[in-house]
């Protein structure tokens, strides 16, 4: 029994540091942060409304837009890594297959250049 305990004590030491500097993390900004924010901070940065303002107020369409756009070239890039390493492997099927999901990326591509998501007035 006594093998098994100390067996396991790295992982127990591991723990218990980590559990500790997380303590750390989440106690420190509390007792070191600046509590003064400025003019600059409290406004709008890249959301385009106030920071503080009411939660469901209306905001412009282009935001799940980006959104969209965002999320169309975070499948291509999921899916073209592992598609380019393995890519010897696969042969015609596997070439095909990704140039149909690429076409289809890339009318959702031209579907949000068409909606104006690209363009910023």
């Amino acid at each position: 029994m006594e093998q098994l305990i100390t067996s396991y004590l790295p992982v127990f030491i591991f723990m218990g540091v980590s559990f500790l500097i997380c303590i750390a993390l989440l106690i420190s900004p509390f007792l070191i942060a600046f509590r003064a924010p400025d003019d600059e901070k409290l406004s709008p940065y890249e959301c385009g409304f106030n920071a503080f303002d009411d939660a469901r107020m209306k905001f412009d369409v282009r935001f799940y837009l980006v959104a969209i756009l965002f999320i169309i070239f975070d499948l291509e890039f999921v899916f073209l890594l592992p598609w380019s390493l393995s890519f010897s492997n696969m042969g015609w099927f596997g070439f095909w297959s990704m140039m149909i999901f690429l076409g289809i990326l890339t009318i959702g591509f031209i579907y949000e250049w068409k909606k104006g998501a690209l363009e910023w007035d």
